[in-house]
């Protein structure tokens, strides 16, 4: 009886977290247990989530199982990049260069800004009237 082996990772980008699996298969990608055609319904979304396994000529050796949760769609597909970028870089270490030119394994550290008091929002103020 042969174990299966398993690569996990986690990928985030603003408020959305990526639990990634990688297994060995032949390319399908189940994200919260829909098909990523069904479940990220842009094709641009679908196209960042593919973006590392083509690069790197994965993409019909190994089936992606992702658990998403928080933010929007294309922060989950920027996060689930992440996630399979991570796991790329633990099978083999050297994808690592390949995944890093294209700023793959960079975690976007841009997020929402806090509305502050006495505004309207983070940076917009209230309109100011001098009479």
């Amino acid at each position: 009886m042969s174990e299966v082996v398993r690569y996990t990772a986690i990928g985030r980008r603003k408020e959305s977290v990526a639990r990634v699996t990688l297994l060995p298969g032949k390319g399908d990608i189940l994200v919260n247990g829909r098909p990523c055609e069904k479940y990220f319904l842009r094709e641009t979304d679908r196209i960042i989530v593919k973006q590392p396994l083509s690069l790197t000529g994965n993409a019909s050796k190994y089936d992606v199982i992702a658990n998403i949760r928080g933010g929007g769609l294309t922060g989950q597909a920027g996060a689930l990049r992440l996630g399979i970028s991570r796991v790329l870089m633990l099978i083999g270490p050297e994808m690592k260069d390949t995944l890093r030119k294209q700023s793959y394994l960079t975690r976007d550290p841009r997020a929402k800004e806090r509305k502050k008091y006495g505004q309207k929002g983070a940076r917009k103020r209230f309109q100011w009237t001098k009479r």
